[in-house]
């Protein structure tokens, strides 16, 4: 056998048994379209590794500030123009198939199996890609949860900003 012939055969194998195990394999986490038409469920494995020490230390306050970001981040999809809504929603319908995080990621390991350093490895590999495509994907995720994060004037603490005062509230 010709090592072309070799190397084709082996990356056609392993083509056919990615596709195979993409489409005839049962999950290891399912995602109810349904109950999860939002992504809740990846934007909240998202969040902590975006948020990392900004989030509170106390484990109820993290669950609040995480689900606040949640219902955050589904406003301001909700008013995004259509074209970048489409996007958006290609990006993380990949991020929650196995074929298309096997093309995004290298790995077809659900992120919702993944832990933090995985994570960080993966969005750190995004960040500084050659590829414009997976730096846009990343600086598009980033942006939108810290927006979503920091848009509640809960967490302004953190930062030490307080909203302004005009001189029509101090008349009040």
């Amino acid at each position: 056998m010709e090592r072309r012939t070799f190397i084709t055969t082996a990356l056609a194998g392993t083509a056919c048994l990615a596709l195979g195990v993409n489409y005839c394999s049962s999950d290891y986490v399912s995602v109810n379209k349904e109950l999860d038409d939002k992504h809740r469920l990846l934007f909240s494995v998202l969040v902590p590794v975006f948020l990392d020490g900004a989030l509170p230390d106390v484990a109820t306050l993290k669950r609040d500030a995480i689900n606040r970001t949640l219902d955050s981040i589904e406003h301001t999809i909700s008013i995004l123009p259509q074209e970048s809504q489409a996007e958006l929603e290609q990006l993380l319908e990949m991020l929650e198939g196995r074929l298309g995080l096997l093309i995004l990621t290298g790995s077809m390991t659900p992120l919702m199996l993944r832990n933090q350093p995985e994570l960080i490895e993966m969005l750190q590999s995004w960040r500084t890609s050659y590829m414009d495509m997976m730096v846009t994907a990343y600086q598009g995720l980033r942006e939108l949860v810290l927006a979503s994060y920091y848009s509640s004037p809960d967490h302004w603490s953190r930062l030490h900003y307080a909203k302004p005062t005009f001189l029509e509230d101090m008349n009040s």
